[in-house]
């Protein structure tokens, strides 16, 4: 674990870094080597495919699903989030192979408990409903306190036995597992890169032989809790591993107040946890403590987004899509006192319009894009978006009113 001041990044060092990748780029066959990685890029027409994949429609969402028989907190924490979350898949999901049960790529719309375990087929492991929900190879997920968003290498879906949508939702389930536990049995501060090692070792052993599948996954989650101090403030605990993101947005003042810095081996090749893998949460991971405000925006997005959109461009949609929901809000609920609408479905609004920006990009050929720009930035002439899975989770903070 690294526990590093805001703003200053930490990462592999340069002789760890040279130990485990090669000064090259990997070969398909290799860990590393990912679907948008440049041996592909130099070779075929960047959006050659485009035509011959069967379109997706954006999906939205609340929170995700959990186990109806999850056992309750004995306590809730003073600040929680309205959250949701928009998902755009660059193809459609693959199942889940045996001996995880899986659902049809529409199976988060469908009730999201269910009274007879016998009839639930929801993807499973250990006995247990897999908290989340794919998106292509992504997975995120979303609770009261915690956020998630993991990109998995999309390179795996190649390779016999490999399956990179597996390893990054369970990663994502075995993490929020590990954090209700802490939370809700501790007194002791939350230590999220330790959870993170544990959903690893969890992952690892749950894709073992004679369940052996192969992939590799980003991570990162943001869990909230609160300081000591009387009254609390909230506080977030954010955890880095690879190139996904998060951004604590301060929406009265309209500017960022924290993001994660991307970690990579090199361009366009992150670090990652997984089958062959030489990264792990407790080298590699990268944890912040940041003291926020109620009604700050905690956005958990992969690199759908971050390639595609620059940080203004995100900033701006996010303050837009939150104004313009105020105002579709208020002509809906003019007989309603405030407070009485939920603050969730408007960030699931927010969520969508972020996805939908960074699809259009990613979708547009000739359009300058973060991605373009750091390719150009390694000498390499590429023009246009990076067409990806999309996934995003917008949370803003609130503190719990006591009831009575």
């Amino acid at each position: 674990m690294v526990l590093r001041p805001r703003n200053v990044f930490v990462g592999v060092q340069r002789t760890q870094l040279f130990a485990s990748c090669r000064t090259t780029h990997p070969s398909p066959g290799s860990w590393l080597y990912r679907t948008r990685s440049l041996p592909l890029l130099l070779t075929t027409p960047r959006h050659a495919s485009i035509h011959t994949r069967q379109p997706q429609k954006p999906r939205v969402g609340t929170t995700t699903p959990v186990p109806s028989d999850a056992s309750p907190p004995k306590s809730k924490p003073p600040f929680y989030f309205e959250a949701g979350y928009a998902l755009y898949a660059k193809r459609p999901p693959r199942p889940f192979p045996p001996p995880f049960t899986s659902l049809p790529s529409t199976s988060f719309s469908e009730p999201l408990s269910t009274h007879n375990k016998s009839r639930d087929r929801r993807a499973q492991v250990n006995g247990e409903m897999i908290r989340g929900v794919t998106n292509g190879d992504d997975a995120v997920l979303v609770s009261e306190n915690f956020i998630g968003a993991n990109d998995g290498v999309g390179a795996w879906s190649t390779r016999e036995r490999g399956h990179a949508g597996l390893w990054s939702r369970l990663i994502l389930h075995f993490w929020s597992l590990e954090t209700d536990r802490a939370i809700y049995s501790s007194g002791h501060p939350p230590d999220p890169v330790s959870y993170l090692q544990t959903a690893f070792e969890h992952t690892k052993s749950a894709t073992s032989e004679p369940n052996q599948w192969h992939g590799t996954t980003t991570a990162c989650a943001a869990l909230l809790s609160a300081t000591p101090a009387t009254p609390p403030r909230p506080l977030l605990y954010v955890t880095q591993l690879g190139d996904s993101q998060i951004l604590v947005l301060r929406p009265k003042d309209g500017k960022v107040i924290f993001k994660t810095t991307e970690q990579w081996h090199w361009f366009d090749c992150p670090l990652q946890l997984g089958t062959n893998s030489p990264d792990t949460p407790s080298a590699n991971a990268v944890l912040d403590q940041i003291e926020i405000e109620e009604d700050d925006v905690v956005i958990a997005m992969t690199d759908g987004v971050v390639d595609n959109l620059w940080e203004h461009e995100v900033v701006k949609n996010v303050i837009d899509s939150m104004e313009k929901w105020r105002e579709m809000t208020d002509l809906k609920n003019t007989d309603k006192e405030p407070g009485e609408q939920s603050y969730a479905e408007g960030m699931s609004y927010v969520a969508k319009e972020l996805v939908g920006a960074a699809r259009a990009i990613a979708e547009d050929p000739f359009a300058e894009s973060p991605y373009m720009e750091k390719a150009i930035d390694e000498g390499l002439s590429l023009e246009g978006g990076k067409l990806d899975d999309i996934s995003v989770v917008a949370a803003q903070c609130k503190r719990r009113r006591e009831s009575g």
